[in-house]
């Protein structure tokens, strides 16, 4: 979970006055939980139980509070705003009513953010807050990708469809990788990976817009992730209901909260976990399935969505796992040749991921790219949007 502090005086003049995040909220795993602090030029941490999102939310919000920064707005991420909601808007007890019915599209997301939405309004009360959607940027998918195979009365009546998430972190990447690479926005085909921590995506961007995604009406499915299935035969979920009698919410802690990485490893929902593990030879046949199936789905995204666009400009790994794992980054690189994709191993080992940066090899076609995630950067200019600053 991470914040920032931003000043801004206009969309063209923003800088950040404090930043920082909350690592491990919840994790299942070998390492404390801890927050990090980056205020005045000085960075502090604090190793402390965090049990969910709404307790690190509360001990982030009384950080700013202790270092007497002034706050004047508020912005929140929500996931998944269904058909309630179709960009951002300012917090007020009609949308906070609207946004208790989008719990369910997201069962892991909408409830935590909701809850951060509560103690955030309890803490700073009379503050304006607004929210942004993760779904907004891939409202430009054709309906050929956005559109399921189902009995069109179906889709009709209950407005199924792709809405796909991550949002906030591709519209970022589309932003930022053309001027990065002094490139055309509009002249430029982009496969983005954000590979968090909890959720994981990939997104097809060409021209600056998002032309398919692999997740769809809700985040859970795709790539495998921490707790997470990612796709899966429908037919299995059917079959445990009709055979064994496993009832809805079973099923749904099940898909969401007990697959993944954590059903597939058994000890560990965090990918460096289970990295660890092999390297110390430790249940070392359930991690290297884990860590080789985490790959083989994600790199068959990746050649799916080069297809799509007609060819790749650019490959970037952003968020927690996309930036600081180069164990991912190389495996998912090896043997893309084919594609152009040649990844600079030596250079990929070292570099830190704190800033945009190329790991591609001199001999590569294609420029391979970090990108930390500046989803805040993107709430704070909805912010000045819908406040007109």
């Amino acid at each position: 979970m991470t914040y920032k502090v931003f000043q801004a005086k206009s969309s063209g003049d923003i800088k950040v006055v404090a930043y920082g995040k909350a690592h491990r909220v919840g994790v299942k795993g070998t390492e404390p939980s801890f927050i990090e602090h980056h205020f005045n030029n000085e960075v502090s941490r604090i190793t402390t139980p965090i049990a969910n999102h709404q307790a690190a939310a509360r001990l982030i919000l009384k950080h700013i509070e202790d270092s007497r920064i002034k706050i004047d707005c508020l912005g929140h991420r929500f996931v998944h705003g269904g058909s309630h909601f179709k960009g951002s808007v300012l917090l007020d007890a009609r949308t906070l009513k609207k946004l208790l019915l989008c719990l369910p599209l997201a069962p892991i997301h909408n409830p935590i953010a909701f809850a951060v939405i509560y103690e955030s309004r309890k803490f700073f009360p009379g503050l304006p807050q607004y929210v942004t959607f993760d779904s907004a940027f891939h409202s430009a998918i054709p309906g050929h990708a956005y559109t399921y195979a189902l009995p069109k009365k179906i889709i009709k009546k209950f407005g199924f469809r792709k809405y796909g998430f991550h949002g906030l972190s591709y519209s970022y990447a589309a932003r930022e990788i053309p001027r990065f690479l002094k490139r055309n926005p509009k002249n430029i085909k982009i496969v983005a990976c954000h590979l968090g921590t909890g959720g994981s995506s990939v997104a097809a961007i060409k021209n600056g817009r998002s032309i398919d995604t692999s997740m769809g009406y809700s985040p859970l499915s795709g790539l495998i992730m921490s707790t997470r299935c990612g796709d899966i035969d429908p037919m299995l979920m059917i079959y445990l209901m009709n055979t064994y009698g496993y009832r809805p919410d079973e099923l749904m802690d099940i898909l969401n909260k007990k697959s993944g990485l954590l059903g597939i490893s058994g000890f560990s929902s965090d990918i460096t976990d289970i990295i660890h593990h092999i390297y110390e030879k430790k249940d070392i046949v359930r991690a290297r399935l884990a860590f080789n199936m985490y790959i083989h789905r994600l790199k068959k995204y990746i050649g799916s969505y080069i297809v799509a666009l007609g060819g790749i400009d650019a490959l970037v790994f952003t968020d927690d796992i996309g930036i600081h794992s180069w164990q991912v980054r190389e495996k998912v690189c090896e043997n893309m040749e084919w594609a152009g994709i040649v990844l600079d191993n030596k250079l990929n080992r070292k570099i830190s991921g704190d800033k945009t940066s190329l790991i591609n090899d001199t001999r590569s076609k294609i420029k391979i790219a970090l990108l930390p995630a500046e989803e805040e950067f993107i709430i704070c200019l909805e912010g000045i949007k819908l406040l007109r600053l």
